[in-house]
This record gives C-alpha cells, sequence and structure tokens, in this order.
C-alpha cells in the first residue's frame, strides 16, 4: 500500500481534492452556492498560511501537477496556485 511521504503532503493533497472535487461538480450534484462557500473556506485556509508554508504547499503543488496524468486535473493544478491567492 502507498503511503504518503508526510502528512503535510497528504494534507495539501487533501485540500486539492475537495477543491477539484468542488470545482468539477456540476449543478444538479451540488448546490452552486454550498460550492462557492466550500471554495472561499478553502481560498481562506491557503490565505492564512505562513510564508514558509505557502512555498512549501507551492512546490507540492508543482509535484502533484508534474505527475498528473489527467488532461482537465493538471490544468486545474497548474491554475490552483492564481485560484487560491497561493501566488502572490
Amino acid at each position: 500500500m502507498w503511503q504518503y511521504p508526510s502528512l503535510t503532503r497528504a494534507l495539501a493533497e487533501t485540500l486539492v481534492n475537495l477543491a477539484w472535487f468542488i470545482e468539477s461538480a456540476d449543478d444538479d450534484h451540488l448546490n452552486q452556492d454550498d460550492a462557492v462557500k466550500a471554495l472561499e473556506g478553502v481560498a481562506a485556509v491557503v490565505d492564512r498560511l505562513s510564508d514558509s508554508q505557502r512555498a512549501e504547499f507551492q512546490q507540492l503543488i508543482e509535484v502533484m501537477t508534474a505527475a498528473e496524468t489527467d488532461t482537465g486535473r493538471r490544468e486545474f493544478l497548474e491554475a490552483f496556485p492564481d485560484g487560491f491567492g497561493l501566488a502572490e
């Protein structure tokens, strides 16, 4: 069984997976008002990261992007830093 190399990596992937699920869900499966609130919550978590935490998260996103084989998810990962306020 594959394990995450660190708790930070596991939590980063969980946060990204949550955002990807919400972002890719259609209106029939997820209320858009709830989706916006959830994505704002993700952005708020990112906003409260320290500079060193932001840098670490950015590096993890880059690693995840490089390993991603799904085109849609790869595009999402490439846009994640700007879309969620990670890149400044």
